[in-house]
């Protein structure tokens, strides 16, 4: 696996030092971020007071990220508006919800069935003038506002140690699940301008990579 979220609260594993079944790989430590990225869009949009979150209930390693959300966006003095969807048929409805609870940010998970959607989702996003936080530096680069995350070019390079580890006998129960060491912060200033936000030079100055 390359990447996953969380892989002991989405029960692929027990235990990321010693991996319970036939599986190893890296984690994106996506959901212990969450609250960071939240943080980070808070710096960003003045007056911030509640924050929408589209998730997939369907997809075991969406959950941890809303755990962490109860917990970090009452902290930061914000209100959660939590959108599940479950299939493409819900989108309409699971938009309409969300605008009638008038959000003023919104975020995401990478799920896959969210992102066959992204196109639609960041067109919704401008239209409603709603910043946004990714997960994913591809998602900026599709027209998001900005995402923070693992650097997930380094978590596919080292996938190639446990092709080469596995192909040369070892088993995957005996490589330890590794946590990412390298992180990246992207703003896409011309969705900044489109809805009319000032990026803090503050914030700029600790951006790894700026779209425009």
């Amino acid at each position: 696996m390359i990447g996953v979220g969380d892989p002991v609260r989405a029960r692929f594993t027990t235990d990321l030092a010693h991996p319970s079944a036939n599986i190893t790989g890296t984690s994106n430590l996506a959901p212990d971020l969450i609250g960071k990225r939240i943080e980070i869009l808070k710096e960003c949009v003045p007056g911030l007071a509640r924050v929408a979150f589209l998730w997939n209930p369907d997809n075991d390693s969406n959950l941890p990220f809303l755990e962490e959300l109860i917990i970090a966006v009452p902290a930061l003095g914000l209100q959660l508006i939590s959108v599940p969807m479950r299939t493409s048929n819900d989108f309409d409805a699971a938009f309409a919800g969300m605008m009638e609870r008038r959000p003023n940010a919104f975020a995401m998970t990478d799920d896959g069935l969210l992102q066959r959607h992204l196109g639609q989702i960041i067109d919704f996003m401008a239209r409603h003038r709603l910043p946004a936080m990714y997960q994913s530096r591809d998602d900026v680069e599709a027209g998001g506002l900005m995402s923070y995350g693992a650097t997930l070019s380094e978590l596919f390079r080292r996938s190639a140690w446990y092709v080469h580890r596995i192909l040369q006998g070892a088993k995957p129960a005996e490589l330890p699940i590794e946590q990412p060491t390298k992180f990246e912060l992207t703003i896409n200033l011309k969705t900044a301008k489109a809805l009319g936000l000032t990026v803090p030079p503050s914030l700029l100055a600790r951006v790894d990579e700026v779209i425009e």
